[in-house]
């Protein structure tokens, strides 16, 4: 293509939150903001989801409502929707489809238009998608979220490395920061809720939570865990929406973010570094290559760590955190990335 021709592209989104999701939904929000940005450019786009979708792009439901994740039939939900999108997309006149779903790339070894598809579930570790990649590498190419993340499988087929993008200035920035500490997330061992509430309690600091559970073994891990601790110095405050999870991320005094799997890439980090809100976080997965040590964060490399990184955030830069954002992780940057790969993608064949 040439460098000045528009893409006829679709960007299929999971099915569980609309498009832009209220509160929860991080892949949701990545595949609306690429569709808005990749509309900004010029190109023709089509956005697949479930729900309603305020886009400017064409807008193509697979169900009438954003559906529940995490339950037993999320297998069915997961087909149907892929199903339901590739009738659609054989509709229409494509010149590539960008996947970022789990069953959708299924349908990719029956289309003539090629699949981009990025991975945006962990490659190692108990929950591992390896084994669906590998069996999809035949009629795909894919896209990493981070260079940990492609380390980790490097016998697939990538086409190159887009790390996650925001809008920054949809995100409110304050330099002076209340005294609390925040974890915001999903309530499982692997995001390490029990570790924050650990490191809080030993660093004498007031620790919200916010977050969810989709699933029974969720909220069982939050009651045993987290449910006891629960007092004036650890608040609760479940599901929030996008106001109050702005403001929460805007006024800590740090994120903590434990976790203790590899993860992919983790777009709460960003979030709260464009409020000028550093990282509290162990040195795992794509984490040093979206936090930087010692600037807009800190990095530990075990749990004990993290007590003292909590107050050594103290000296760090709230502005400095927001222009590391902007630099590097802003949605227009994002998005000419994926205009970079959809080209490449485009020319290979």
């Amino acid at each position: 293509m040439e460098p000045d021709q528009a893409f006829r592209i679709a960007v299929v989104a999971p099915p569980y939150y609309e498009l832009p999701p209220a509160a929860y939904g991080g892949v949701e929000r990545v595949c609306w903001s690429l569709a808005e940005g990749l509309v900004d450019r010029g190109h023709d786009v089509t956005l697949v989801g479930a729900g309603d979708s305020a886009t400017r792009a064409r807008f193509v439901a697979t169900f009438h409502e954003a559906q529940t994740e995490g339950t037993p039939r999320e297998a069915t939900i997961e087909v149907v929707h892929a199903a339901r999108a590739a009738a659609a997309l054989e509709r229409l006149d494509l010149d590539l489809v960008h996947d970022h779903t789990l069953a959708g790339p299924l349908t990719a070894r029956w289309r003539s238009t090629p699949t981009l598809v990025t991975v945006h579930a962990p490659l190692q570790g108990p929950d591992t998608q390896l084994h669906l990649c590998t069996a999809l590498a035949p009629w795909t190419t894919f896209v990493a979220l981070s260079q940990a993340q492609s380390r980790a499988a490097p016998e697939l087929p990538w086409a190159g490395v887009v790390p996650n993008g925001i809008d920054v200035d949809a995100h409110p920035y304050r330099a002076d920061k209340d005294d609390f500490v925040l974890f915001l997330g999903r309530m499982n061992a692997q995001k390490g809720v029990h570790l924050a509430v650990r490191a809080a309690r030993e660093a004498g600091c007031r620790l919200v939570i916010a977050g969810s559970w989709t699933i029974e073994a969720e909220r069982a891990y939050f009651d045993e865990h987290v449910r006891p601790h629960l007092g004036k110095e650890v608040e609760w405050l479940g599901m929030v929406s996008t106001e109050t999870r702005n403001a929460i991320l805007s006024s800590a005094r740090c994120l903590l973010f434990p976790v203790t799997w590899e993860e992919p890439f983790g777009l709460v980090l960003i979030e709260a570094m464009a409020c000028g809100t550093p990282v509290v976080a162990l040195r795992a997965g794509s984490i040093p290559e979206v936090v930087a040590d010692g600037e807009t964060g800190i990095l530990c490399d075990d749990a004990t760590e993290l007590a003292a990184a909590i107050e050594a955030t103290r000296g760090l830069e709230p502005a400095r955190c927001r222009a590391h954002v902007r630099k590097h992780f802003g949605a227009a940057t994002m998005v000419g990335r994926y205009e970079a790969l959809y080209r490449q993608v485009l020319a290979s064949r």
